[in-house]
């Protein structure tokens, strides 16, 4: 059996089964594909030893789980940047810490103040801001939250000083 024939006997079962492990039907979808995405790079090994059904199930499952921790591990990451964002926005409504992350903005070093600027005051997308630098939005992103970092962990030590 060639991989086309097993997709088209396969794709359905793959899906109910993926259906099973997530209510959410585009999410179904989108690990079923990726299973058989994966079931291709890895066909040369299967040595038919094992149900054709079994071998994509085990996979579907796998790329499932997978792809559930890192879901987790980003809605964490996102949640702990909603909290950071609140205490950077009452440091700026207050006009004296707001000052003082501008001396300390205005002191620190590039790409990171341009960055922080450009997606802060300028509400610029993190895509944009890659654009402009004739970098990735992914490095954007990092690039930004390094410079919030730095400012938050500035303004904790400012308000540990009594500030």
């Amino acid at each position: 059996m060639n991989f086309e024939e097993i997709y088209q006997a396969y794709f359905h079962d793959v899906y109910l089964y993926t259906k099973s492990l997530v209510a959410d039907k585009d999410i179904a979808e989108e690990v079923t594909q990726e299973t058989f995405f994966k079931a291709l790079k890895s066909f040369h090994q299967f040595d038919g030893k094992k149900d054709v059904r079994a071998w994509l199930f085990t996979i579907a499952k796998n790329t499932y789980f997978t792809q559930y921790k890192k879901q987790q591990r980003e809605i964490n990451i996102e949640e702990n940047s909603a909290q950071k964002d609140v205490q950077l926005v009452d440091y700026l409504m207050n006009e004296e810490r707001a000052l003082m992350i501008h001396r300390f903005l205005h002191a620190m070093k590039e790409p990171y103040k341009e960055v922080f600027s450009l997606r802060t005051f300028g509400e610029l997308s993190f895509e944009a801001i890659g654009h402009l630098f004739g970098k990735s939005d992914g490095w954007a992103r990092v690039t930004y939250y390094r410079a919030k970092k730095k400012i938050t962990a500035y303004m904790e030590a400012k308000q540990d000083e009594g500030y």
